[in-house]
């Protein structure tokens, strides 16, 4: 039994670590951290829990944590961990970050896409990106791990196996991504009221959403090549959930044959990740509460153009689902503990 922290878990994405954990057989969770409810139960937060957790939360105090825990956990805003953690932490407790601070491997785009300055770059290099689907051996042995986003997850896997074999030119590639409003966070922001978001769709962080450096970094990584891509998110008005349609060109004589079969090799073994019957599209309320993510291509002959497609629930395989998956393999736990959650429908 391991014993984790989580500094930030009366966030959405916090309380769905919570939720796992405890569902997890080889964790105790031992520190409910939150700046903005010291000392309140956390079932007086999140009445979910009531009469399964008694604890209180407990502040932020991350030196105080990596004395107690195994491992822990930091759901916190941008610039939060970059500016605290230090050797000391990381000689104690491993650390798995749900924010950017060490996704991205050029602290100069870091800083320019989230307008905030790194205060310790000395970790990017160390930080593993917990894309367990690609970086499954790296996040054995490490120590901090940087966990991926939500849109970055969802697009990757979506397209990977075709940047992988090499199928299509990543110059045309473009990426149309949908999400939910859980997605902005806990935080109170007039967008996101219900009156603002319901009945409605929109568009938001044209040409400059800041998730798209992470998302062509990896591609790169797949692709061999620098990729620079369209990436456009849109706000729709549902609780959980994203939705990827990607489009790029393949490259001459490549057949429908050799692109469904990119797709089966890169994940057949891949317990987490759905390649969906031919011609059958992914849908978000076949993901919403678990850890899957389901994906699908469809090849239009007309236009010379390939349609990638990928679903997944935002909070859980794009934040917290994601984080204990990486957790167990950083532990030796089998790499689904925890994580075998079946889909809520409706």
């Amino acid at each position: 039994m391991i014993k984790a922290g989580i500094i930030g878990a009366t966030g959405y994405a916090g309380q769905e670590l919570v939720r796992l954990l405890l569902q997890h057989r080889e964790v105790e969770i031992i520190w409910y951290g939150s700046r903005s409810y010291v000392d309140k139960k956390f079932s007086s937060v999140f009445g979910n829990v009531f009469q399964i957790v008694e604890n209180i939360c407990k502040s932020d105090d991350l030196h105080q944590l990596a004395e107690e825990a195994d491992v822990i956990f930091t759901a916190t805003p941008q610039g939060y961990l970059a500016g605290v953690l230090d050797e000391e932490i990381l000689s104690h407790a491993k650390v798995i970050d749900l924010s950017a601070d060490y996704r991205i491997k050029d602290v100069a785009i870091y800083e320019k896409w989230y307008g905030i300055k790194h205060k310790s770059p000395q970790f990017i290099e160390e930080a593993v990106y917990g894309l367990c689907e690609v970086n499954r051996d790296k996040v054995k042995g490490a120590r901090l791990v940087a966990n991926p986003g939500c849109y970055p997850t969802c697009s990757f896997l979506s397209i990977y196996p075709l940047a992988r074999a090499g199928l299509i030119d990543m110059d045309t590639l473009i990426i149309d991504a949908k999400s939910g409003t859980s997605g902005a966070g806990r935080g109170a922001k007039i967008p996101n009221l219900y009156c603002e978001v319901n009945e409605n769709i929109k568009a938001y962080g044209v040409a400059g959403h800041r998730h798209t450096p992470e998302i062509e970094e990896q591609l790169s990584y797949a692709s061999g090549k620098a990729v620079t891509l369209n990436f456009t998110p849109h706000l729709i008005p549902m609780n959980r959930g994203i939705l990827i349609t990607a489009y790029a060109s393949y490259k001459k004589g490549t057949t429908k044959e050799e692109i469904r079969k990119a797709y089966e090799e890169a994940y057949k073994d891949e317990y987490f990740v759905r390649l969906l019957d031919d011609g059958v599209c992914p849908e978000t309320k076949w993901v919403e509460g678990s850890n899957f993510v389901d994906v699908n291509v469809t090849v239009d002959e007309r236009t010379g153009r390939v349609i990638m497609m990928g679903a997944m629930d935002n909070i859980t395989k794009g934040a917290a689902g994601q984080a204990v998956q990486n957790m167990n393999l950083m532990f030796g736990f089998d790499e689904t503990e925890g994580l075998r959650l079946v889909p809520m429908v409706p």
